[in-house]
C-alpha cells in the first residue's frame, strides 16, 4: 500500500513540473501563428495551385528579415514545387525600416505555387509546413530564434489537367 501512494506522489510531481512550465513551446508557439490552406482544396494530377498562407504576430512582437524567415514544405510526391524551401525575400514579403531595425511586413497573406504531379494518387493527402524565423521584442529587449510548424489537407483526383495549345 505504501508503495502505492509513493508511485501516485511522484506521478503528481512529475506532472506539476512539466505539466506547468513557462519554457519551450508553448510560450514561444505564440510568437507566430500561421494558418494555411490549399487553393483550389480538391485539384486534378497536372493542375496548378497554391498554397496561402496567413500570420498573426503576436503584440510587441517583430519579425526579423535577417538572418533569413524560411517557409519549408515537405509535400509529399503529390506537389511540385520551384523550390524545396523560400524566404522572405523570395516571396517579395515587404519590411518595414524602422530607426531601430528592420522587421517583416506580415499583414498580408503569402501565396506559393505549386503544380500537382501527373502520377498524384488519388485520396485526401496533408501538406506539412515549417517556418523558421527570428522574434524580438524591443520593449522586453529579448530576440529568440524559433520554428512554427503547422499543415494542411487537400484532396487529388485521378483526372488529369490537359494543357491546350495556343
Amino acid at each position: 500500500m505504501r508503495q502505492g501512494w509513493i508511485a501516485v506522489v511522484m506521478a503528481f510531481g512529475f506532472v506539476l513540473s512539466t505539466g506547468f512550465s513557462q519554457t519551450g513551446t508553448g510560450q514561444d508557439a505564440e510568437l507566430l501563428k500561421a494558418e494555411c490552406s490549399v487553393v483550389p482544396p480538391r485539384l486534378s494530377r497536372g493542375q496548378s495551385g497554391k498554397i496561402v498562407i496567413r500570420f498573426a504576430v503576436r503584440e510587441g512582437v517583430e519579425i526579423s528579415p535577417h538572418p533569413d524567415f524560411v517557409i519549408e514544405f515537405n509535400p509529399g510526391p503529390e506537389l511540385t514545387f520551384s523550390k524545396n524551401f523560400f524566404t522572405a525575400r523570395d516571396l517579395e514579403i515587404e519590411v518595414s525600416e524602422k530607426p531601430d531595425g528592420e522587421a517583416l511586413k506580415l499583414d498580408r497573406s503569402v501565396e506559393i505555387p505549386f503544380t500537382v504531379s501527373t502520377e498524384a494518387k488519388r485520396g485526401t493527402h496533408r501538406l506539412e509546413v515549417r517556418v523558421k524565423y527570428f522574434a524580438r521584442s524591443l520593449r522586453e529587449n529579448w530576440c529568440v530564434k524559433e520554428t512554427v510548424r503547422f499543415a494542411a489537407g487537400f484532396y487529388t483526383r485521378t483526372s488529369l489537367v490537359r494543357k491546350t495549345g495556343s
